[in-house]
């Protein structure tokens, strides 16, 4: 994980780490902006912020008062939350997931730092001390001024294969004008495919229940029921974290790959994380 420069007042940058075995999913969003630093968690049962008086991103670990998140692993010490995690090896991709576009002024630029990882230890919350032995993990980083106006975004490695897939469309600013722009990363059995609008990706539906994206020989189709609404996260607005977004971490899902017409995958999940913003 890279070591980030002092952010400016009117940008925020926020990393994602999320844990995951059986039905138990934790996220943590540790992360800084105008309005000050913070650490969110999701889970199962709800959302928490938690805001933060000391903060600092350096020799690629992420300090947040008492917690720290690295490439290595997290220590937890929030009020009521507290643990220890450590992490396998990170699978990165193969290139920077914004392609080209990170060389350009984007509202929002995002990282994928592993798609997928071992997990051992275990975090209590209220008391309840929840395992993570043996699990997945995966971790992104986002930073710029403000989330997309709207925007879909899927992530799942709970698949019963060797699968870890990331989905995201949104309403890219740029310029004085606007388009939707798409970036899809898929790991499955060690092989990376990327559907992206930088390479030549096709966003052909895009609605609450399903997206469908091709690019070339390749089409992915995501048909996904979220459930329940979703629990609320601070989201950034202009460099401030002022706006709401939700974000279920248990919604159903079904993930379908094909290549030149031949079906690579067909996969389902109970436990994907989603986020739906019109």
């Amino acid at each position: 994980m890279r070591r980030s420069s002092n952010i400016k007042k009117t940008r925020f940058e926020g990393w994602y780490f999320k844990h995951h075995k059986g039905g138990e999913t934790l996220a943590f969003i540790p992360g800084r902006a105008g309005s000050g630093a913070f650490v969110q968690l999701i889970g199962a049962g709800g959302s928490r912020q938690f805001d933060v008086k000391e903060f600092s991103v350096k020799g690629g670990v992420i300090r947040a008062d008492g917690c720290a998140f690295s490439a290595r692993g997290a220590i937890i010490d929030l009020p009521g939350v507290a643990g220890d995690l450590s992490y396998g090896e990170l699978t990165p991709l193969r290139s920077d997931i914004m392609g080209p576009f990170r060389h350009l002024p984007m509202e929002c630029r995002h990282e994928v730092v592993s798609m997928r990882h071992a997990l051992a230890g275990s975090i209590a919350v209220d008391g309840r001390e929840i395992c993570f032995d043996g699990g997945v993990g995966y971790i992104e980083r986002d930073s710029g001024t403000s989330f997309p106006k709207w925007y879909r975004w899927i992530q799942c490695n709970d698949f019963s294969e060797d699968c870890s897939v990331m989905a995201s469309v949104a309403a890219i600013p740029f310029l004085g004008f606007a388009f939707t722009g798409c970036i899809c990363a898929i790991v499955y059995r060690g092989k990376e495919y990327r559907l992206a609008t930088y390479n030549g990706a096709r966003v052909r539906e895009s609605s609450p229940g399903r997206l469908s994206v091709s690019a070339g020989k390749l089409l992915l189709e995501i048909d996904v029921s979220p459930g329940a609404p979703g629990h609320a996260l601070r989201s950034p607005v202009k460099g401030e974290m002022s706006g709401v977004i939700r974000e279920s971490n248990d919604a159903a899902a079904r993930f379908r790959l094909r290549e030149g017409g031949e079906l690579v995958f067909d996969l389902s999940s109970d436990h994907a994380g989603y986020e739906f913003v019109k």
